[in-house]
Parts: C-alpha cells; sequence; structure tokens
C-alpha cells in the first residue's frame, strides 16, 4: 500500500483526503517510481472540479500529471533505465502519491545539479513551452515573440526559451509580477490590467508587429493578438482561460498579411505523439538545466497531505513560478 491523495466527490480543494491505496503495478514499458516530487498544474484543479468525470489518463485514475523520482523497477520492455536512476517526467495520472509508473519514453533523467523539487518543476511547463515556441511556432535568433501571462509556469518557460534562442520578448504580466518575468529575460513588460498589449507592440515595433505570439487567454485577446502580429506572424493558442465566446477573427489582416494559427493541447494527444514532445524537448534543452542557461521557477512546495492548500494558492492565481507538492 501508500499513500496518495484521493476524493469522493468533485469540488473545493477540501474534497482531496490522504489516504491509503494500492501500489500501481509494473507494465513492460513502464518504470515503478519512487515519487519524492509531483508538480501542481491546473488540470488538476479541472480533475478536482469533475472537469474530466473521473479519467483514466492511461497510468492512473490518481490525480496529477508531473512527478520525479527513483526508478526502483523497469518492465520487461524498458531500455535506458535502471534501478536507482532519477528521473522527472510527465505521467498520465498518479502523481500525487508516494509510488507511480511512467511510460519509460516519457522519462528523462534529472541533471545532476538539480534535486527532486526543482526537477519536479521542469517536465510538463517546459515541454508545453517548447511545443508551442520552437516546434509549432518556428521562433529563431533575431525574431520577436508577444508571451502572454509571462510569469505563470508556461509562460515563465516560454520567456526562458525565447530569451535561450535570441528573440525579443515581449510579455503581458501585472506590476507586481513584472521583476521576475524580467529576471527570466523578457525585453518588454506590458501591465496588462492597465495597458493595451497591441498598442504597446504597435508603438514599439513601428507598426509592424511581433513574429510570434503564444496565448493562453482565448477570446478577449483573440483579435488584438491578430491584430499584433507581423506579416508572415504565426499566433499559437495554447489556452482559453478567458473563456471562447464571441471571439472576432479579422480576417482581412489574416488574408492579406499571410498569418498563420495554430492550437495545441497535450493532454488529449495520442502517446506517440506525446512520446515525441518529451523527445524533442529533452534532445533540444536538457543540457541547458545541466549548464544553468535554463531553470526551473518554483513558487512554493507544500507536503502531499496538504495537497488543498496547494489547490487554494493556484486557484487564487498567487503563484508566480512552480507549486510543488513534496512527500510525506
Amino acid at each position: 500500500m501508500m499513500k496518495a491523495i484521493t476524493f469522493e466527490e468533485f469540488g473545493t480543494p477540501d474534497v482531496l483526503k490522504l489516504a491509503e491505496v494500492e501500489k500501481p503495478q509494473l507494465r513492460p514499458e513502464d518504470l515503478l517510481i519512487r515519487t519524492y516530487a509531483a508538480g501542481v498544474n491546473r488540470a488538476d484543479l479541472t480533475h478536482r472540479k469533475g472537469g474530466y468525470g473521473r479519467p483514466d489518463f492511461g497510468d492512473s485514475t490518481l490525480m496529477g500529471l508531473e512527478i520525479a523520482g527513483e526508478v526502483i523497477a523497469t518492465g520487461d520492455a524498458v531500455t535506458g533505465y535502471r534501478p536507482g536512476d532519477r528521473v522527472m517526467g510527465i505521467v498520465g495520472g498518479g502523481a500525487y502519491a508516494e509510488y507511480s509508473r511512467i511510460d519509460y519514453r516519457m522519462a528523462m533523467p534529472i541533471p545532476d545539479n538539480l534535486d527532486y523539487i526543482q526537477a519536479a518543476a521542469i517536465t510538463e511547463v517546459f515541454v508545453t513551452a517548447h511545443e508551442a515556441l520552437i516546434h509549432l511556432g518556428k521562433l529563431t535568433a533575431g525574431e520577436s515573440v508577444l508571451i502572454h501571462a509571462g510569469a505563470g509556469g508556461v509562460g515563465g518557460a516560454a520567456v526562458q526559451l525565447a530569451r535561450a534562442t535570441g528573440a525579443t520578448i515581449f510579455t503581458t504580466v501585472k506590476a507586481a509580477n513584472q521583476e521576475q518575468a524580467r529576471l527570466l529575460g523578457a525585453d518588454w513588460l506590458i501591465d496588462y490590467q492597465n495597458e493595451d498589449f497591441a498598442e504597446v507592440v504597435h508603438k514599439a515595433t513601428d507598426g509592424k508587429g511581433v513574429d510570434l505570439i503564444l496565448d493562453f487567454i482565448g477570446a478577449p485577446y483573440f483579435e488584438r493578438n491578430i491584430n499584433a502580429l507581423a506579416f508572415g506572424g504565426r499566433l499559437i493558442q495554447i489556452g482559453i482561460m478567458g473563456g471562447i465566446d464571441n471571439a472576432k477573427i479579422p480576417l482581412d489582416r489574416l488574408l492579406y498579411r499571410h498569418l498563420h494559427i495554430a492550437g495545441t493541447v497535450m493532454k488529449s494527444r495520442s502517446q506517440d505523439v506525446k512520446h515525441a514532445m518529451s523527445r524533442r524537448f529533452r534532445e533540444h534543452w536538457l543540457a541547458s538545466f545541466a549548464n544553468g542557461v535554463l531553470i526551473p521557477v518554483i513558487d512554493s512546495v507544500y507536503p502531499l497531505s496538504d495537497a488543498a492548500a496547494a489547490h487554494r494558492r493556484m486557484e487564487a492565481g498567487l503563484n508566480v513560478g512552480k507549486i510543488v507538492l513534496k512527500m510525506d
């Protein structure tokens, strides 16, 4: 048996309880992990509220999608890993527990200079940011990018990747968090509560616009995003936190400026696609954590037994960086 977070009904963070459940069973392509830390993600809040029903994402029906820990056993089909290895990765459920299982193709080694808490703050946000910014967004050195929510998890990771790529970075971030975004590498800080980002971009680029935009908000920003893109610009939609109703698109701008729009959500993709996303990030960026070019940003750490408090902090929008659960 093992300790894990469970909940009998959907609802507020108070439904989360620490309980004894069975350990996961090893499958041929699994690593069995002694989990030491787990990242908290917005998908966990949706899970708790019932947005997914009672899902089995492939690895567990328990909550949690991001782990860091030690390999204690390997399946018969596993290559490249052995007991004792330190690994991190994205799982299909089950991170909020003392033990978890992960498809070995979704795992990656933890750089020697990082601890388990830091490792638990990497994979979900940086894999997502790489996919949007580099794989789909095709960002290259010398281009300009507008990253919304630049002090958040994925947004902050994207700012770091854009800086390492050699781009000029605009980001929307409230005044209280602007210093954090600046430290991560942002060049232009836009207070979205008091400034119109499209106007700031227009003035700063002499009306040209930016080459790429990463957006989490959705309908409230959609039209302004299109108007802020340069000729041949790309908009990558990776969230709809502001909703989808009444999204307006200036079709003439889309047509005559040869713009490109794409959307991406990792959780709903096939396992093969997820393997490829993890592999692309690992090959491109993992060494950058070992040499300090990239850093995980930790907001706060809670014991597993206090997962409810971690959820309350994220739900209130108080975190700047990653919230991590540490196994009791």
